[in-house]
């Protein structure tokens, strides 16, 4: 039996470094165009930010949303802020745990039920094992009615070109290049092969909007230090040691305070962003 993938993610730690990104998601929310009767699909949902908002415009017909998320805090998070929100949105917002790569052999999710299927800030991380890419937009195509939509936004080609090239440099000097790479979490295509992607290889999409944006964005409470520490944890766990694995975060963010500082004030990070609203065929 494979090992169990370790859940390093957590909704306190990720709102003090990344809170920032439900709040940015704004164009890609405004493609989605989210309307009362809408059943969606909201793949690598978080801690439900996105789905308590959304929820504000379903409520007013028959719509909700179900979110998945391959962690089971982040969905504990979710369902959490459902049950608090005033009034309960449960009805509204359901929530489960799943490996969005597996979407394909969820057979209740692959009935063509869906009008929408939404991703915000996800997709880079679920499209990272080359061998689950093509089952995961076939995934997406089965879930989906037919004319559906489905709209992204994710990490793009050149996405925190700066904080990826220190830490393939820093810990790939201690583990060598290649086991570096084998544990690089991120995985940020160009316009050209995603609409490859979506018309060709798996097909059954036609692209209506397609765009990559260069959008530096202003470090969280949490820093850069906070960053790298929950973005980049399987860079720094490719380090036996304990002590070394902290000397690599140290010279990791020594390096950074060159490149990320503004003379201006704060620390920036230097997001690109690939959003794309694609029709099922």
């Amino acid at each position: 039996m494979p090992m169990k993938a370790e859940d390093h993610w957590s909704s306190e730690a990720y709102q003090n470094v990344a809170s920032f990104v439900p709040k940015l998601a704004t164009k890609v929310v405004e493609w989605l165009d989210v309307q009362p009767e809408d059943i969606i699909l909201d793949i690598g949902c978080g801690d439900g930010v996105l789905n308590l908002q959304f929820a504000q415009t379903l409520s007013k017909g028959a719509g909700r949303i179900h979110g998945v998320d391959s962690s089971a805090e982040m969905i504990r998070a979710s369902k959490d802020a459902v049950g608090a929100a005033d009034p309960p949105t449960a009805k509204i917002c359901t929530f489960e745990v799943l490996d969005a790569t597996k979407l394909i052999h969820k057979p209740e999710l692959q009935t063509s039920s869906f009008d929408k299927v939404f991703s915000n800030a996800a997709m880079h991380w679920i499209l990272t094992p080359e061998s689950g890419r093509q089952d995961f937009f076939r995934g997406v195509h089965a879930a989906l009615k037919p004319s559906g939509v489905f709209c992204f936004e994710m990490g793009g080609m050149g996405n925190v070109a700066e904080i990826r090239t220190v830490l393939l440099s820093v810990i790939g000097r201690r583990i060598g290049i290649e086991k570096v790479r084998a544990v690089d979490p991120w995985f940020f295509p160009d316009e050209a092969w995603m609409k490859t992607m979506l018309e060709e290889t798996v097909g059954g999409f036609r692209v209506e909007r397609i765009e990559r944006e260069y959008r530096p964005t202003r470090a969280d409470a949490g820093g850069i230090e906070g960053w790298v520490r929950l973005m980049g944890k399987q860079f720094f766990n490719a380090v036996s040691d304990a002590e070394e694995r902290e000397a690599c975060v140290k010279e990791v963010c020594e390096v950074l305070k060159t490149v990320c500082r503004s003379p201006g004030g704060g620390d920036w990070l230097g997001y690109v962003r690939l959003r794309a609203l694609a029709r099922k065929i």
